[in-house]
């Protein structure tokens, strides 16, 4: 498993990240504990969750994910041999300190505090805001409108309250999630003019499906050293194929839960039919294709994989073998010139 650095930290992650987001809900902690064990096997050291997994989150099972993984972590006695990242909460979500959750002081110490207790670990390698605390666009939304900030947490003060976890040895490093290239541009600016730890990472969505990141994003994670930790990089399974032809196959994740409709839409089915086809003329595994053509991006430092059954996790892992060629990936650009951005 090939190994990048984490901005400019001296972290080096697996080009592969283990998503987590099913466990306690879709997976059981049985489930987990062996998903775990074979990616380590298999070259992955980084771990990915947050304070509010499982997903869709809720009241029962909300950190449920990042205790499967403590409990993990001491059963296994292998703390040193991950690269940890989970995230706290931004607003909006109501069984989350009230739907209150800032990033200011109170609440992002109240989040660490608990994280740390349900992992079982005494500190944090990648400390992550979920999404902006102020009033923008995430998670798919178009056509910007400029609302007032009234509640939103000022990024200064965000930055300090991240400075002394650091300093304290709670959190090593800190990223971002779901943002733009104005809150990414911010962060980096009001860390240097402060001498406030620097952000090492952006996780944002990039699929096939969603290329939204190469405008904007891109540049900024190549020049400032600020990779992507990409998600849904299989759009919620849409790109395998098993949901071609409007099928729900048992169990799916989206046949459960159809409230997560941001890949399922009209012009986001046209796209994946034509990138099965161009997986179908040269003989590849789709998921595996859409896998590697993630991972190959130069501004991905990790794209982050998941599954639900063992199956789907070996041929995700094994997506780090394949490279794409040119005439592959010429095909995949065709598509996108067809198809552009049918899934923000």
């Amino acid at each position: 498993m090939n190994k990048n650095r984490l901005g400019n930290t001296d972290l080096m992650v697996s080009e592969l990240c283990l998503g987590t987001m099913t466990w306690g809900q879709q997976n059981t902690r049985e489930e987990a504990f062996e998903q775990l064990d074979a990616a380590l096997d298999y070259g992955v050291n980084f771990i990915d969750t947050a304070e509010m997994y499982s997903v869709p989150t809720q009241p029962e099972t909300m950190g449920s994910t990042e205790t499967i993984i403590g409990h993990w972590l001491r059963a296994r006695g292998n703390r040193n041999q991950v690269v940890l990242a989970t995230k706290v909460t931004g607003p909006g979500v109501p069984h989350i300190r009230d739907g209150q959750s800032r990033f200011n002081r109170r609440c992002i110490e109240e989040a660490v505090h608990n994280s740390l207790r349900r992992l079982q670990t005494d500190y944090i390698d990648l400390y992550q805001l979920h999404w902006p605390d102020r009033s923008t666009n995430f998670f798919g939304r178009l056509g910007y409108q400029c609302r007032e900030d009234k509640y939103a947490t000022p990024i200064e003060e965000t930055l300090e309250v991240l400075d002394d976890l650091v300093q304290a040895g709670k959190v090593r490093h800190i990223g971002v999630s779901n943002e733009t290239p104005w809150g990414v541009m911010k962060f980096l600016h009001h860390a240097e003019v402060s001498g406030r730890p620097r952000l090492v990472s952006v996780q944002n969505p990039y699929s096939l499906l969603n290329r939204s990141y190469e405008v904007g994003l891109a540049e900024v994670s190549h020049r400032e050293q600020v990779g992507l930790l990409a998600y849904s990089p299989l759009a919620f399974g849409m790109l395998t194929g098993k949901y071609q032809n409007h099928q729900w196959p048992d169990h799916a994740r989206l046949t459960l839960f159809k409230q997560f409709s941001r890949y399922t839409n009209p012009q986001a089915r046209a796209a994946t039919e034509r990138y099965l086809q161009v997986a179908e003329k040269h003989g590849l595994n789709p998921a595996q294709m859409a896998l590697a053509f993630v991972t190959g991006q130069p501004f991905v430092t990790a794209n982050i994989i998941g599954a639900t059954s063992m199956a789907q996790l070996r041929a995700n892992l094994e997506s780090a073998e394949l490279e794409l060629s040119k005439e592959v990936l010429d095909d995949l650009n065709q598509v996108n010139v067809e198809h552009p951005y049918p899934a923000p």
